[in-house]
Order: structure tokens, then sequence, then C-alpha cells
């Protein structure tokens, strides 16, 4: 590869090179951990979203995040820029069945909360504490019925304006944050 290329690698085409961690391990980095967050992305298809939510969960010091096998943004460039190289520091996991897996993360004793415009709780109500697998689902189509249906519970984020719902990536940076005050509280 040509110094040029190398300097700009970031900048084009090629795929980022990601090594994928697994579940398992997710569930390993999580062990005996009072307070561990694990971000399940349901077909989050947007690369921006994606890195954006990345982002977030690093810095508010998440776990992991938990992205099915198909229908879900791949980490490549895209990606690694918006996340600002934060997937260097925060392990992926890539699983087949993501259904499959939140019932065996709710085995290894997470709770699951999902995310959805349609909750009927606020935030504010909602148990975002210990060890716990949010759920984010797709702007267009929202998290999947079967997906749904393995939730503990639902909350929404409040809101006074007319615009139906925040980004994705906006949601999940307002969700996050309140995971973080309620965990790290003296």
């Amino acid at each position: 590869m040509s110094d040029w290329r190398e300097q700009t690698r970031l900048f084009d085409d090629e795929p980022y090179n990601y090594e994928y961690s697994t579940l398992v391990d997710l569930i390993r980095l999580a062990k005996g951990k009072p307070n561990a967050l694990i971000v399940a992305l349901d077909h989050i298809t947007d690369a921006g979203n994606m890195g954006a939510i990345v982002r977030s969960a690093e810095v508010v010091g998440a776990t992991g995040v938990l992205i099915p096998n198909k229908r879900a943004a791949p980490v490549n460039d895209a990606v690694y820029r918006t996340s600002a190289g934060a997937v260097e520091y925060l392990p992926i996991a890539r699983e087949a069945n993501i259904a499959q897996s939140l019932k065996r993360l709710k085995d290894e004793g997470f709770w699951v909360g999902a995310a959805t415009e349609h909750a009927k709780q606020l935030i504010w109500d909602a148990p975002l504490e210990g060890r716990l697998v949010l759920v984010m689902g797709a702007e267009d189509t929202g998290i999947s019925r079967l997906v749904r249906e393995l939730c503990d519970f639902e909350f929404k984020l409040p809101q006074k304006g007319y615009t139906p719902s925040l980004n994705v990536a906006q949601a999940f940076t307002a969700i996050a944050y309140e995971y973080l005050r309620r965990t790290t509280r003296p």
C-alpha cells in the first residue's frame, strides 16, 4: 500500500478490518459487575447511527454492543469515523439471532429494557440500574415484535415538542447518560 493510501485509508471505500466479539465475550466482561450495560441494536442499518451509538456507549462505560449478523450496519470505515475510534475500545458482538442472545443474557442475570416511543412508562420510572441490556430499534421499523416480547420493560423519553421522536443515536445518548447518572451516584 502506498503512503498516500495508508494516510487516507479511512476516507476511501476499503473496508475497515474489525474483529467482532461474541456474546460469550460480553458475558465474560460483565461477570461479577453489579452494573453492566450491553446495548442491543435491533436492525440499525445506518452507519452514522451505529457509529454514534458506539461512541456514546463507550463514553458512558458500556460493557459492549450486540448486533445481528444480518440487517445491521457492519463495523466499517464510516462507523469507525462516526464513533471517533470508539470501536477500538468497545467490544461489538455480532450474533445470528438477537432474540436468542437476549434469552441467554436474561439467563445470565440481565434485565432487558426496550426504548420505544410507543411505551407508556417514561425513562424516569424505568429500572435503569444494574445489569441491563438496552434495546434500540431501527428508526423506520422500531424494535421487532419477537425482540420486544422478550423485553422485561419498555420506556420512552419525555417530550414537549411536536416532532414524534429523536434520531435513534440521539435518543440512545440521552438514555445512556441517565443510566450513567443512576449507576454512579454517591
